[in-house]
């Protein structure tokens, strides 16, 4: 006899399952590992960011926007990153993602955040910035020797 399909839970299920199962809300020791993954190195982080704001034209049915949270529970704040990154978002930080879509697929992130910040009881939160291009090129970067400004507008030089 086999085993029945395994149900596929989608974000919001997860953490109402985690929310009857007891979730409350943790204050992490100091010396507790992060659930997360490692961030990938800031050169090929620029790089995936630098893919989204020097693409061709954005289409008016497009946008960037930046996803910013403080979630204290660890297992939430997993879950959140992982729907984030499943999404097509960008990982600048470890609560910072880029993200890049249409604007349904904006209402569906900023949907699916808000009900799971309603599952329990928190006071955490979770912050959608967006931002046009003009806007993400003035952004700069402090730190870990990195000129963005020689990345994002490269000076014109002419080799005669």
């Amino acid at each position: 006899m086999s085993k029945p399909p395994k149900k596929e839970f989608n974000l919001v299920e997860r953490i109402q399952k985690l929310k009857d199962a007891g979730l409350t809300i943790e204050i992490p020791d100091k010396g507790v590992e992060d659930e997360l993954e490692e961030l990938a190195s800031l050169p090929e982080r620029i790089k995936l960011i630098l893919g989204i704001l020097q693409d061709k034209p954005q289409k008016a049915t497009e946008m960037n926007y930046f996803i910013l949270y403080d979630i204290s529970n660890n297992k939430v704040r997993n879950l959140i990153s992982k729907f984030l990154l499943k999404k097509g978002c960008i990982r600048v930080q470890k609560s910072v993602f880029l993200g890049h879509s249409n604007h349904k697929k904006f209402d569906e992130i900023r949907e699916t955040l808000k009900e799971i910040n309603e599952v329990y009881e928190n006071k955490d939160s979770i912050i959608l910035i967006p931002i046009n291009i003009s806007d993400a090129r003035s952004i700069k970067l402090i730190g870990k020797n990195v000129d963005i400004d020689q990345i994002i507008d490269p000076p014109n030089t002419i080799f005669i």
